[in-house]
């Protein structure tokens, strides 16, 4: 199996990609993420001259703004004074080609659960690989373990474009060899994980060299190795996830309205945002999991009355008859949702405490929460040979494959189908951490 290296990447788009950046701790997220707004001058004149004030005397190279690039992001007391990232940062800007929202997600082992989080809504994946961490002069050049783990987390968390960017690479005596081999090494771990990689791009996040601007277009040495697109290039041109507007009606119900007339009559409205499919007023519904079925008469969408709705909107139901229920339950098309008890999924684990066998969580499927237990461990995957190994815990940032077992029964999709019918957040029942991400692979078993 093969990685799939799209350099000539798809028509570009109108819609807004959301996308986040990954790797290891100190491989130059913020910077490249500052970078990015600093060229686009997407940051505003007064946040600038905050920033210098700040930097006031620090040493600069030439071509280096005034201030550091990663305070743009790192935004808590505790990430600018330990200089790395703890939280997931949002950032948004735009070209006169697309719209963007960033997602800076920390590198540190101890923070993987922000990155799933992160992750769980992007359009794409940039992972960079800091070139000077690497021992680039032996061939095979050996990969960080973090640098694997972020792109198989975007990979399991079906994140639908996959980018690497080598940075830092105005770091070393020979860029272009530098390029090569990592390249070569990722290409080679990318075909052994079956990971479809769309570009792999070469960067200074610092210098800007090949970030926002290609370096066909620069006054730059790259110019003899590369000639490819810059990575803002690259990402102007990717597609944004689309939902499954083709299969049948799923709708985690999250809010039960009553909406009086004037008359007195106050029927209910079933708002949430449509997992699947389309819906139009006349449609049958179902019910899960009273398994009652009735006619929608009417659509709402921001307060408004519509003709259909579709996946991705969030919308208000009126149904032609007065029915139990409540947030938590779904709507479907009849006869399509099934339930289950027992399944199979992988379980990216991010609590400090191993998941144990036969112990209780909490379970978050959509929004109803059920208790539920892990009855077996098939196995764990070796981040480093990608080989399953056996288990009987998971310890902290292991993905593995597991059983589990709820109390009551679950609509469950597989989550290669449906983000949102296949994925269920792990909460432990006594501290209330978020322990685990759960993404679906057999329903029923």
């Amino acid at each position: 199996m093969s990685a799939v290296l799209k350099q000539a990447v798809l028509a570009p788009t109108s819609r807004a990609l959301r996308f986040l950046t990954a790797g290891s701790v100190d491989d130059g997220k913020s910077t490249l993420i500052g970078r990015l707004l600093f060229d686009s001058r997407a940051i505003l004149a007064d946040q600038i001259d905050a920033l210098e004030r700040r930097a006031a005397g620090a040493p600069r190279a030439a071509g280096e703004p005034t201030f550091d690039l990663a305070l743009l992001t790192d935004g808590l007391e505790a990430e600018r004074e330990q200089g790395i990232t703890i939280d997931v940062a949002f950032r948004y800007f735009a070209t006169r080609s697309r719209k963007f929202i960033i997602a800076d997600a920390p590198g540190h082992e101890q923070y993987t659960r922000n990155m799933v989080t992160a992750a769980a809504g992007s359009d794409a994946a940039v992972v960079l690989v800091d070139v000077t961490k690497l021992d680039w002069q032996t061939r095979p050049v050996t990969l960080l373990a973090q640098t694997r783990r972020h792109a198989l987390l975007a990979h399991l968390l079906r994140v639908p474009n996959l980018v690497f960017a080598i940075n830092k690479l105005d770091a070393v005596d020979d860029p272009g060899a530098a390029f090569a081999a990592v390249s070569e090494a990722l290409r080679a771990f990318a075909a052994e994980a079956d990971l479809a990689v769309n570009a792999i791009v070469p960067v200074s996040a610092l210098r800007g060299d090949n970030v926002t601007q290609a370096v066909a277009g620069q006054s730059n040495d790259w110019q003899r190795w590369y000639a490819g697109p810059s990575l803002l290039q690259v990402l102007e041109q990717l597609p944004a996830a689309d939902e499954n507007h083709d299969g049948p009606l799923a709708v985690p119900l999250q809010y039960i309205a009553k909406d009086g007339d004037g008359t007195g009559h106050q029927p209910r409205t079933l708002w949430g945002r449509i997992a699947q499919g389309r819906v139009h007023p006349g449609d049958e519904v179902q019910v899960f999991p009273s398994g009652e079925r009735a006619q929608v008469v009417a659509l709402r969408r921001a307060g408004e009355s519509v003709g259909s709705a579709e996946a991705g909107q969030s919308a208000g139901l009126v149904l032609n008859r007065q029915l139990d229920v409540s947030r938590g339950d779904w709507l479907a098309a009849p006869g399509t949702l099934a339930a289950t008890q027992r399944f199979a999924a992988t379980l990216a684990w991010l609590d400090t405490e191993p998941a144990a066998i036969g112990r209780k969580y909490w379970l978050r499927h959509g929004n109803r929460w059920v208790q539920g237990r892990i009855s077996a461990i098939e196995h764990v995957l070796d981040i480093h040979t990608l080989a399953p190994t056996d288990a009987h815990e998971l310890a902290v940032n292991e993905i593995g494959r597991v059983i589990i077992e709820t109390q009551q029964a679950l609509p469950l999709q597989r989550y290669a189908d449906n983000r949102v019918g296949g994925a269920l957040i792990v909460v432990d029942a006594k501290s209330n951490r978020t322990s685990g991400a759960l993404l679906v692979e057999q329903t029923s078993i």
